[in-house]
């Protein structure tokens, strides 16, 4: 999270002592008490003011060729590198990548939410018996260099990368655009672009799960992706030349549901699965700016949920279905406060609840623990500069194993992007 999305905290924490093997003592105590769950709730939505969800994804099958995830990454264009050693600073190291060139050093587009195909099936590949498979989300930003002028006129929302990482030597990958579907005054289904910060994400089955930050969770459809027409940079939806355009982009990934904050107010800054729970769950976290002094900013307009706040961050927990993916209930099942700051990602595995904490663009990250119900802190290992999202990866995933549990991670700032795993235990 950076830039005019998200100032960038110029004052400086003082630097933990750090072990040979990149493990530390924190600088921060993490501290976990339970609250009442039930105050956290959702409302399912399928609509937007336009009308259905479905009805618009069904309007475009008319008009374009569906593809799935397989479609998509049979047409990966970009090569990415093996990392053969840790980012800068990065203690347990396990594996990852870079992105391109291109990629690398674009500063409008910056990276912020990771999930796999571990995610996605328990036994790890998609679909059963295909491919390793890793999603990133980037956020669009038209004023990159936080001068409040922007230097990009058109904000292009959210795109995801598609990557192959079966080859773990030489993995490539496809960006496609998140989009709304809607219904233009003149009766054509269309789509547009979903301009928010996408600071995690989360792949359950078919279903891609995106935090709002204001408003709660959107969800995406993977299995109908469309293909649209390519050389238009600067147009998104349909066009005057009779064409979907999603600029430039090839492959659109339409939302088909939402489930919108209806309770204490609760910023949605970060998702994670947890296939530990039963059943499945998914917890959610907020971002507070202050390391020493967390306090989550509600602030402003356009939140969803009632005035209650509570603006100690917290982690919260909802059910989820594997049979629908979608949540088995819209009343959180878990909720616990986390003195904690600067919280980028939480994947949890039942009562334990790993976060990644930023700390600007000179320092490094940390992944941390924190058990609910207790105020024993936890500092497991240091992340790179620019640590992000989360998600677990259990060494026993059948079809995708590693010789012991692994945590993916990645970096946002530009010139310095990696995404990679760290064991889950440091080592």
């Amino acid at each position: 999270m950076t830039m005019s999305r998200r100032t960038i905290i110029k004052g400086m924490a003082a630097a933990p002592f750090v072990t040979a093997a990149g493990a530390a003592v924190a600088p921060t105590a993490a501290h976990a008490g339970t609250i009442t769950p039930g105050q956290f709730t959702l409302a399912k939505r399928t609509s937007n003011t336009s009308g259905q969800f479905a009805d618009h994804i069904a309007g475009l099958a008319r008009a374009l060729p569906g593809v799935g995830v397989s479609e998509v990454l049979a047409t990966a264009n970009r090569p990415a590198s093996k990392l053969s050693s840790a980012p800068a600073g990065v203690g347990g190291f396990s594996h990852g990548f870079t992105w391109n060139d291109g990629d690398q050093d674009a500063v409008e587009w910056i990276p912020q939410g990771i999930t796999t195909s571990a995610d996605a099936l328990g036994d790890g590949l998609w679909p059963a018996g295909g491919k390793r498979v890793v999603l990133v989300s980037w956020y669009f930003e038209t004023d990159p260099d936080d001068d409040k002028v922007d230097e990009f006129a058109i904000d292009k929302g959210i795109r995801v990368s598609f990557v192959d990482y079966s080859s773990a030597s030489a993995p490539v990958y496809r960006h496609a655009l998140l989009v709304e579907p809607v219904r233009a005054s003149d009766g054509t289904h269309t789509y547009q672009p979903v301009r928010k910060h996408a600071g995690g994400i989360m792949w359950y089955g078919n279903r891609l799960y995106v935090v709002d930050t204001y408003k709660g969770l959107r969800v995406f459809d993977l299995d109908r992706m469309f293909e649209v027409s390519t050389g238009l940079p600067d147009v998104c939806g349909i066009h005057t030349d009779g064409k979907y355009h999603a600029y430039d982009y090839r492959f659109v990934v339409p939302q088909i549901a939402a489930y919108d904050n209806a309770g204490t107010r609760l910023r949605f800054s970060a998702i994670g699965l947890d296939r530990a729970s039963s059943p499945d769950s998914l917890t959610v976290t907020e971002y507070a700016s202050s390391l020493d002094a967390p306090v989550v900013d509600y602030s402003g307009t356009g939140w969803n949920g009632n005035d209650t706040q509570l603006k100690t961050p917290k982690i919260v927990r909802w059910p989820l279905d594997y049979t629908t993916r979608e949540l088995a209930s819209t009343t959180a099942t878990e909720a616990v406060t986390v003195k904690q700051g600067k919280i980028q990602g939480v994947v949890s595995r039942q009562s334990k609840h790993y976060l990644s904490r930023s700390d600007g663009p000179s320092s490094n990250g940390y992944l941390r623990t924190v058990t609910s119900g207790t105020d024993t802190p936890s500092t497991v290992v240091r992340l790179g500069v620019g640590s992000e999202d989360l998600s677990f990866h259990s060494g026993t995933t059948a079809d995708w194993a590693y010789r012991e549990s692994v945590i993916w991670n990645l970096s946002e700032y530009a010139g310095r992007r990696a995404v990679y795993a760290v064991f889950a235990d440091g080592s």
